[in-house]
């Protein structure tokens, strides 16, 4: 199949591309991640994507949008809920671009991180994917966690520190209280 693989960085997609090109889809990366914040975390991203991309000759689409305003906006009246916003807005860009592009199917690589509500990606990927006439392909990457860590280290591909967005950034280095 002709997939479409949203990607939240390069190191979360490393083990999904390996598994989709071994089950012999033809992939292609988007990069859609207005949840990036700081911008200089956003570029160190997308220039990693890039980077990544490169090395393993990854077709690739960047909708490269910076839109601070736009997610916080969505997400400020309930920052503990964001993680909905977030995924469905990434992956109904993704299904979108799939359908119009000619894709047969779509999936992310936020289905690698332990740290990511499976479920809630996983309904949301079904659900768009019925709206646009396309597959979602669900699949557990977490099981390639070790290997991604691995191979993304010798890469030398930068490694983030957190999900992605100003909240997620507090939570990692913000003292908490308690």
């Amino acid at each position: 199949m002709k997939v479409l693989l949203h990607m939240c960085c390069a190191n979360c997609a490393i083990y999904p591309v390996e598994e989709l090109r071994s089950a012999q889809h033809e992939v292609t990366g988007f990069f859609f991640n207005h949840n990036i914040h700081p911008y200089q975390e956003y570029r160190k991203r997308l220039e990693t994507v890039q980077q990544y991309a490169e090395i393993c000759s990854l077709p690739m689409v960047y909708r490269d949008a910076y839109l601070l305003e736009e997610f916080l906006a969505q997400v400020a009246a309930d920052p503990a809920a964001r993680c909905n916003y977030c995924y469905r807005s990434r992956l109904e860009e993704t299904a979108k671009h799939a359908a119009e592009q000619g894709f047969e199917a779509f999936t992310t690589s936020l289905l690698y991180s332990r740290y990511q509500q499976h479920d809630a990606i996983a309904s949301y990927g079904r659900q768009l994917a019925e709206e646009w006439g396309l597959t979602f392909i669900y699949e557990d990457y977490r099981r390639g966690w070790q290997q991604g860590i691995r191979t993304s280290k010798e890469m030398g591909l930068y490694r983030q520190q957190y999900c992605g967005c100003i909240y997620s950034e507090k939570d990692r280095y913000h003292p908490r209280q308690g």
